[in-house]
Formats: C-alpha cells, sequence, structure tokens
C-alpha cells in the first residue's frame, strides 16, 4: 500500500466565500465525466449525492473548459495520480504545479466512500480542510490510509488500465512525471445505458455454434462450446472472453500426461473495473462427461461452487475429475498445441518457460 503524506502546497490567502453547487441534485445524477489525456481516456462516475458541492465544481470546470491543456502533474507508482492545477498549462511555472486551483471554499464532504481504487477525490493544502478546488487525485489502488480525510467525489468506472498506466510513467523523486501528460479534455456526458449481453439468451443451438480461439505464444487452440453439458458455463466463458478477461494470461500449470491449466486472473494484470464486475463464482454443472484428451473443465477449490476464470485441457485421460468439474468445452483445433505445451519442462507444476494466451476471440458461425 501507498501511504501519501500530503497532496499539495500553496500560500493561502482570506478564505474565500464558499462554494455551493449551481446546479439542482437532479441534473448531476447519472452524469460522467470523460477525461481524455495524451496517454488515453478514463470515464469517471460523479457521486454528487456523496459531494454535491464538489460534483459541482468539476462538472462546472468542465463545461468551462478549464482542465483543458493542464496536466497530470504528480504520480506515484500504482498509487495515485494528480491534476487539474490551471497552472500547469504554463511550463514556465513547471516549478509551481500543484499548488494553483485550490482554496476555492469548497467544504469538506467526508462521506462513507472509501479511497478503494479508482476513488477519485479533491486534493487538499495539508492540515487545511477546507480547501479544496480544481486538482484532484485517483487512486490507482487501495489508499485505506486516506479514509475520512479527502472528499470522494467520483470512481472510475473505464479506463483503470490508463490510469494504471499514467501512475507507472518514469518521474522523480518527487512524483513529477518526466513527460509531460496532458489532460486534452474533460466531457460530461450521461451515464449510457448498459450494453446488451448477447450471450444471456442465446439457445443451446446458438451457443453450440459459437468457437473460442485461444491464441497463445505457441500456436492457435480452438474450442468448441459444450452447452448442452453446461449451459451457463458456456455463457459466462464466452461472456469473460469477449470482455479480454483471458487477454494476457498465462499457463500457470502443466501437469505432463495429465493437463494444463490457464485462465487465472490472479496471474494476469489487474482487470479493469468493467471486467471484473463479470467475475463471479460459477455454479457446479457436473456431468458425466468422460474426462478424455481434449476435454476442458473449470478449475476450482474444495468448494465445488468456488469455480470463477481458471480452466484446465486434458491432455491425457482424466477420467477420475469425471463428475467433478464442470465440462464446458472440447479441442476442435489445436491439439499439437495443447500437446507442445504440456511438454514444457516444468518446476514441479510450475512450466519453465513463459507461455500465455495472448488473445481469446469469440467466433461465430
Amino acid at each position: 500500500m501507498t501511504r501519501i503524506l500530503c497532496l499539495a502546497f500553496v500560500a493561502l490567502q482570506v478564505a474565500p466565500k464558499p462554494f455551493t453547487t449551481p446546479y439542482p441534485p437532479a441534473e448531476m445524477r447519472g452524469k460522467q465525466a470523460v477525461v481524455e489525456t495524451s496517454l488515453g481516456s478514463f470515464v469517471i462516475a460523479l457521486l454528487p449525492d456523496a459531494a454535491p458541492n464538489h460534483v459541482g465544481y468539476f462538472v462546472k470546470n468542465a463545461r468551462d473548459g478549464a482542465f483543458a491543456k493542464t496536466t497530470i502533474h504528480r504520480v506515484i507508482k500504482y498509487g495515485i495520480i494528480q491534476g487539474g492545477d490551471p497552472l500547469s498549462r504554463d511550463t514556465a511555472k513547471a516549478a509551481q504545479y500543484g499548488t494553483g486551483g485550490l482554496n476555492v471554499g469548497l467544504k469538506p464532504e467526508i462521506s462513507k466512500e472509501a479511497m478503494t481504487a479508482g476513488a477519485v477525490a479533491a486534493v487538499l493544502v495539508p492540515n487545511r480542510p477546507d480547501s479544496a478546488g480544481a486538482q484532484f487525485f485517483v487512486c490507482v489502488t487501495d489508499q485505506v490510509a486516506l479514509n475520512g480525510q479527502y472528499t470522494v467525489f467520483g470512481r472510475i468506472v473505464e479506463g483503470i488500465e490508463v490510469v494504471q498506466q499514467i501512475s507507472a510513467v518514469d518521474a522523480d523523486g518527487q512524483g513529477r512525471p518526466a513527460a509531460r501528460i496532458e489532460i486534452l479534455s474533460v466531457t460530461i456526458r450521461d451515464t449510457p445505458p448498459p450494453p446488451r449481453d448477447p450471450y444471456a439468451d442465446a439457445t443451446v443451438a446458438e451457443l453450440a455454434a459459437m468457437r473460442l480461439s485461444l491464441e497463445t505464444t505457441k500456436g492457435r487452440i480452438e474450442l468448441g462450446m459444450l452447452p448442452d453439458k453446461a449451459p451457463e458455463t458456456v455463457r459466462q466463458i464466452l461472456r469473460l472472453a469477449a470482455a479480454g478477461v483471458f487477454d494476457n494470461v498465462p499457463f500457470h500449470r502443466v501437469v505432463p500426461g495429465f493437463v494444463i491449466q490457464t485462465g487465472s486472473i490472479a496471474h494476469r494484470a489487474p482487470l479493469t473495473a468493467a471486467q471484473q464486475k463479470l467475475v463471479r463464482n460459477l455454479t457446479p454443472e457436473f456431468t458425466n462427461t468422460p474426462n478424455l484428451p481434449g476435454i476442458v473443465s473449470m478449475a476450482r477449490g474444495d468448494d465445488p461452487a468456488s469455480a470463477t476464470t481458471s480452466f484446465f485441457i486434458c491432455v491425457g485421460e482424466c477420467r477420475a475429475l469425471d463428475n467433478q468439474y464442470t465440462v464446458f468445452a472440447r479441442v476442435t483445433a489445436g491439439m499439437d498445441v495443447v500437446q507442445a505445451i504440456a511438454a514444457i519442462p516444468v518446476d514441479g507444476e510450475t512450466p519453465k518457460e513463459s507461455i500465455a494466451v495472448t488473445k481469446a476471440i469469440v467466433i461465430r458461425q
């Protein structure tokens, strides 16, 4: 965990008149802020019920174009990113970045919103709870030491991977990025409706016509779905694949002559907020399907309902696993690739060579 001791330093003047949002609550609810930066975009879901004046001030600045051409002027690797200082438009004032746009009369609006990954909060002058303004910071990872100290007025709902990337750029000892990271624009929009889930209402016949192509560093493996055996597991696997959950996931377990295993999110980069929402424990759909070479099943722990994303492919006969793991697919092409992965030297059950699914692609026939 990264402990953040302070977020800005400024010389205070006479306290300004308290800021009150010019927008009625109904106008601020259901709004998102799309933050376009030179390294990509991220989306903030605004929280007017938790912090109406902070949201109102942020929305006003966004609509006035006040964030355009400012910078992300401070980063802590996988800790926070900080931006919004109007002084950061001027490269000649680089030594003052972090001191502008504060102390505008925003009173604290501390709520139960926790400083977890993706939380967006107002920057303060140390020991000055009334000093918030245009500057904001985003928690890249959980920062529980900051709970109750700063006003959380939004949460990242898209683009957390961009925030992570920004936090990890080269920076000096004070967190100042070596290269300029501009905020190109901040646009306020209504929250779009959730995308339609194309797998929720698909028939067993439609699911059976789909294939999952696993592009790996050893070649391509194609999986044919078996929705007659496990319809809900098939829906979920296709859903996860389409969302990119299986992209860049290693084969973390190889048991020669038995199984190869991949899909574990514990062995890949952090998921985006949208991907994380898809992950859940799966209800077992056990059958007496023979676990022969090429059969694909969900991995699980001791609890039969503990399967989430990890799955294994039988390399040899795995009949001891019959009716204990959810069988959801079979290899329809690329069994030679499966065998090549199974032949990789191992340390126990850990491959000595890095091998991964680079891309999982849903194919509709």
